[in-house]
């Protein structure tokens, strides 16, 4: 889109404002709104935020601004809030990228892959809960009949929550992201809504559209849209998977292979990529599971409705949703990431795991295809096969013991490990209701 195409674009759909739009270390969406006489200065120079104000920029109070400089091509309408555009930004400080900024970071892996004439697809399969609060402030599915046991793909869960996800799907496709499905999922209240995969950066800049849209026309309905990792102990958590391609300049996925010797239809850089993200898997999850709560969801065992669906083996199989890549044919789906993740950072953490299997011609094994979820401690260990961390502070350990990953994201990667900790000490200094419960009056 050339700035003339943008300016026409804002004045036939009668633009007042736009949206210039980053997020924090967190991936929270950050932004400015602008009236559209002053367009041109989000590209120019950027809309000017205190850095300090915003987690993980990594600046003080006395420092520069951050301007956030907008990208072109990202320019959309917001429909739930007619008389909006937005457009993504990339942190700038001195007239430089700053590299804090995890898009910025984002772009700098999305380089390396450049220069080798290849470009990473992702699509990413957000599930998330559809949740109301009752008048003593607990949160319940929204549908009090959305109650049953084995709730995944119930046409009745999905039919009664439609006034939500149709008003979700039609602000989606009105900004040309392309749903193709929308299910029920095998919690109560959870839901995901599918669409077709793009490269890396267009990608995470959809999935924090997404997130944006369904928390607001959620609210504006009276409900809670919760990308949150486990909401409820006993029912499955909502994961983002990540599934993985990567193409030449020709169009040509260099992931399938039809000629697999293993017959799982990947190609030998396939199978490197993959045994990097295996080989990093435990600072993966630092990224990809990057909350406290995150690891309520990659437990070793089962929910009510019999699996978590969540991976807490360091593996892959054929069509195995117990391992932490799933193989559903020509590319990789890794299971790891959750709701709570910085798509920008998880992806870019992906991309040096993946390309440092690749450099080394990492080996990622033999696949198993067989359910994990009943494989003792003792059977996991004589096949070889690692648990993911168990909680968020096993995660930062290892993202701090694995320099390829954390060399590779720069200064953005220490910022994250500074907060993180932060995060851990505070939650291990939190005195719960369980432990109330089990301790007030035991001793």
């Amino acid at each position: 889109m050339t700035y003339e195409e943008a300016l026409e674009f804002l004045q036939e759909r009668d633009i007042r404002y736009v949206l210039a739009q980053f997020v924090d270390i967190h991936g929270a969406a950050k932004t400015k709104s602008v009236p559209v006489k002053h367009f041109a200065s989000i590209l120019e120079n950027g809309a000017g935020f205190a850095g300090f104000a915003v987690w993980g920029l990594g600046m003080e109070p006395h420092g520069p601004d951050f301007m956030a400089v907008g990208d072109l091509s990202t320019l959309s309408l917001v429909p739930w809030q007619p008389g909006y555009a937005r457009i993504v930004c990339d942190g700038h400080v001195h007239g430089k990228p700053w590299p804090f900024d995890t898009r910025v970071t984002l772009k700098t892996q999305v380089q390396r892959l450049t220069e080798r004439g290849w470009t990473l697809y992702t699509g990413l399969e957000p599930e998330f809960s559809l949740l109301q609060r009752d008048d003593h402030g607990r949160i319940h599915p929204c549908d009090p009949s959305d109650s049953l046991p084995k709730p995944c793909y119930d046409y009745k869960g999905l039919s009664r929550s439609r006034a939500f996800l149709e008003r979700l799907v039609s602000s989606l496709i009105a900004c040309d992201i392309d749903v193709y499905q929308i299910d029920h999922e095998d919690a109560n209240g959870q839901f995901e809504v599918n669409y077709t995969y793009t490269d890396c950066l267009r990608s995470c800049d959809q999935f924090t559209f997404f997130k944006m849209a369904a928390a607001e026309i959620a609210h504006d309905m009276g409900l809670i849209c919760s990308f949150m990792p486990k909401p409820f102990p006993n029912r499955p958590g909502n994961g983002m998977h990540m599934h993985l391609s990567i193409g030449n300049a020709e169009g040509q996925n260099l992931f399938a292979d039809a000629g697999d010797p293993k017959g799982l239809g990947l190609s030998s850089v396939a199978y490197h990529f993959l045994g990097g993200l295996l080989a990093h898997a435990p600072a993966l999850a630092a990224f990809c599971a990057p909350t406290v709560n995150s690891y309520k969801r990659l437990v070793v065992g089962r929910s009510l409705t019999g699996a978590t669906w969540a991976p807490a083996y360091i593996s892959y199989g054929d069509n195995n949703r117990s391992s932490m890549v799933r193989i559903p044919g020509g590319r990789l789906e890794l299971r790891l990431p959750d709701g709570s993740s910085n798509a920008y950072l998880a992806t870019a953490a992906v991309i040096a795991a993946g390309l440092d299997g690749v450099d080394r011609k990492l080996d990622p094994g033999a696949p198993v295809n067989a359910n994990l979820y009943d494989w003792s401690p003792e059977a996991l260990k004589e096949a070889g096969i690692g648990v993911l961390p168990q909680n968020l502070h096993e995660a930062l350990l290892a993202l701090e013991a694995d320099p390829t990953v954390r060399q590779a994201l720069g200064p953005v990667a220490e910022e994250f490990l500074r907060l993180k900790h932060m995060e851990w000490v505070e939650y291990m200094r939190h005195v719960s209701d369980w432990e109330l419960q089990s301790y007030l009056e035991f001793f």
